[in-house]
Order: C-alpha cells, then structure tokens, then sequence
C-alpha cells in the first residue's frame, strides 16, 4: 500500500498553487492570528461572474420534466452526446467564426483537466519528453508526474525577467525555438493562451513556426483555449482558426468553466484529429465512461436557443467587457501601489508583477503583515522567482476590494502614494 511518505519520497506532490490556498485556509489564518473574513485574496484562478440565468432556467425544466429527469440518469455514449459536438461546434462558428472542425473530431470529457491527463495517457511513453514554456500553467507538471509518475518535461523561456516582458522579439525566439526543438525533440508541446499566469496571448508568428517545425519532427501541439472567450484584444489569433488537415498534429482543449462559470459543473472536450480522438475514447472508457448527461443536456439546449435568439452573444459580450474593465482597474492599482514591472492581461484572469525579491518570501510577508494573498511566481517558473500572479477573477465586481488590497501593501511597503 502506498503510503503518505511513500508519496512524497516519489514526488507526489500538491501544487504550488493548491499548498498557498492552503495556507491562506480559515484555520490557518486563524492560527496566524488573522480574521478570514477580513483577508483579501488575489490568489484564485476562478471566475465571478453569474452563470446565464437561461442556463440555469433549463436545469430547472430537465429537473421538474420526469421524462428528462430520467434520462439524465442514463450513460451517454463515452465521447459525448452527438448533439451537444453539434451546439459546440455551432457555438464557435456563429460567435467566433471557427470551423476547423466536425463531430468526428470532438470528444467530450469530465473536464478539461481529466481531458490532459488522459491526453498525456494516449500521447507520452515515460521516456517522452512533454515541453512546457516557461512560465507555464503550474498544474501541468503535476499532472504529468501523477500521470506517469515522470517528470521528463523541458522548459523554454518566453518571459525575459529583465525587462518584464512576454516574447520580446519574436522572430528571434522562433529561430531560436526551431534549434531547441532539434536537439531537444519533445513529443509533445502544451500551453494555454491567452496565458496562466502572464495573461498574454501567444503571437501568431511565433505558434505557426512552432506548429510547422513541430509537425517536421512528429511533435503534437496542445493548446489550452481555456480562457478563449476573455480577450481584450477583440481579435482570435490566426492559429485559433487551424483545422486538423492543415495541422494533424494540433489539439486543442476547451473548457465551459470560465465563459459560462461551470467551475463546479465540470465539461471540457478537445477538438483533433480523429485518430487521436478515437484513441481518447478508448482512454476515457476507463477513466470516466462518460461525461455527465445532465450537464451535457443543460448545455446543448441553452447553446441551441441561445445561439437562436442571440441571448448567448450578448452574455458573452457582456462578461468580457466586465473582465476588460477589472483588469485595467488592476493594472491601474498595481502601477500606482505596487510597481510599474507588471504584464498588462491580453485575455484571462491574471497579470505577473516584478516584486524585486523571492516571491515566496514576499507572499508570506503580506499575508501576515496585511492579510492580502498573492501566489508567487516561482510555482511557474524560474523566470518569475521576484515575482507573484495576481488574479482579478473573484474580484471582478468589486474594485473597492481591489483597491483596498493594495493599498494594505502599499502601507506595508511604505510607498503608499
């Protein structure tokens, strides 16, 4: 049996993430002599906003229908439901003009993050190399290492710490991709954009070089879209648009758990090609059987009327601007309070601040000294060891907190404006 030391001596271990959460729980805060429900956190990678009124108007129809209410109790085929592919990839084409892909390249999962894990199942043997850029997504490494109990990941930078700044010139860090793909010949390469935890958006140069000397060296290309419907820029990149003919070795993984806060009702898919998908089928018959039916049901006919009446691009539209206004409100705090070293959100949830010392170090400072949270940049990657991420997504209706954070650390500090 294996043990807690056991897991520990083997590297299983939690997040970086998930250990300042638990810092920052209501015993420990207790413990430090803080009052919870006086602590202001900028540490959760979650969304705020209310889900679609019509969304939760067709869980109460399904519920109160007998007929449907018992249906809901019923397997959907292990790929998901053929009408919900169908409303998903409707969704992307009428808001978004997508149309990279058909049924035949959807599977529909549990979640985005079951959906990686049995991704590195269906992709990775334990002596592949998975490539990650640097900063990344904290959660994949880990992943990876319960997946296949391997840490066999490479890093290559995006981030020059220096200037603070995301991909500085890139053409030269294509080139300079392209060489390191040679000698390094990862099997798989997976990134999120618009980014956690830089709030950047990767440029379209330097991903179609990636995908082009990728798909030379039998690479596969995962990109995390999980923030897709949050971006301030107003445009979709072009690689957005790439369908599976023109790159067979693209995926791309979508979640509703940000745009329509499913967070607690968990549906992810991923759209590649059908090789690779009916692979994950086969995975996913032993990992989850089948995605949820009830949420698949919800989903499907709140896309179908929403889509129909235009009520789905008004929310949508909506909770982006919502977003776009507390993300400039934080960058707007940070420069005033914290620091002018900071990355301004393309799309998503967070921005990265050049705090000029160990980010660790920093965090268990201001939550002691002011009862404010941030996650330090380290759990990332080297390249923001002096720094911390700073989420506004809890936070999106209420820039008075925001503020007031800030000016906590500011105080403490001492370069209160």
């Amino acid at each position: 049996m294996l043990t807690l030391s056991d897991a520990y001596k083997n590297g299983v271990t939690s997040s970086p993430i998930r250990r300042i959460m638990e810092m920052a729980s209501r015993a420990n805060l207790v413990k430090m002599g803080l009052n919870p429900d006086d602590v202001i956190s900028f540490a959760g990678g979650w969304v705020n906003h209310e889900a679609p009124e019509e969304l939760r108007q067709e869980y109460i129809e399904i519920a109160q229908d007998k007929s449907l209410f018992h249906k809901t109790g019923g397997y959907s085929d292990s790929d998901g439901s053929p009408e919900l592919k169908k409303a998903l990839l409707d969704f992307n084409a009428q808001l978004y003009g997508i149309n990279s892909s058909t049924a035949e390249n959807i599977i529909i999962g549990a979640n985005s993050t079951q959906l990686t894990y049995s991704l590195f199942k269906v992709l990775l043997n334990p002596e592949d190399k998975l490539l990650l850029f640097d900063p990344a997504y904290a959660n994949y490494p880990e992943q990876l290492q319960t997946c296949m109990n391997s840490q066999n990941i490479v890093y290559f930078p995006l981030f020059d710490a220096e200037k603070w700044a995301f991909v500085v010139d890139e053409l030269a860090l294509a080139d300079e991709f392209e060489l390191y793909m040679e000698r390094e010949k990862p099997k798989l390469i997976l990134f999120s954009s618009p980014d956690n935890p830089t709030g950047m958006i990767l440029p379209e140069k330097f991903v179609k070089r990636m995908l082009d000397v990728a798909l030379k060296l039998d690479c596969f290309v995962a990109i995390d879209f999980a923030y897709y419907t949050f971006l301030y820029e107003k445009k979709l990149p072009e690689y957005f648009y790439y369908s599976h003919n023109e790159y067979p070795n693209l995926i791309k993984i979508f979640s509703n758990s940000k745009w329509c806060r499913g967070l607690g009702r968990r549906l992810g898919w991923i759209e590649a090609n059908s090789t690779i998908v009916n692979t994950l089928k086969v995975v996913q018959q032993s990992v989850i059987l089948c995605p949820d039916t009830l949420h698949q049901m919800a989903l499907t006919n709140y896309i179908n009327k929403g889509l129909k009446d235009g009520s789905i691009s008004e929310y949508i539209k909506r909770i982006n601007d919502d977003y776009e206004s507390a993300s400039n409100f934080l960058c707007y705090c940070i420069e005033k309070y914290l620091s002018p070293r900071f990355t301004k959100p393309e799309g998503g949830l967070y921005s990265v601040v050049d705090v000029e010392m160990d980010g660790d170090e920093f965090v268990a400072k201001m939550l002691k000294d002011t009862g404010v949270v941030f996650v330090p940049g380290g759990g990332f990657g080297n390249s923001l060891k002096n720094g911390i991420r700073i989420s506004f997504g809890p936070l999106v209706y209420d820039k008075e907190k925001i503020e007031e954070g800030f000016k906590r650390v500011a105080k403490a500090l001492k370069t209160t404006p």
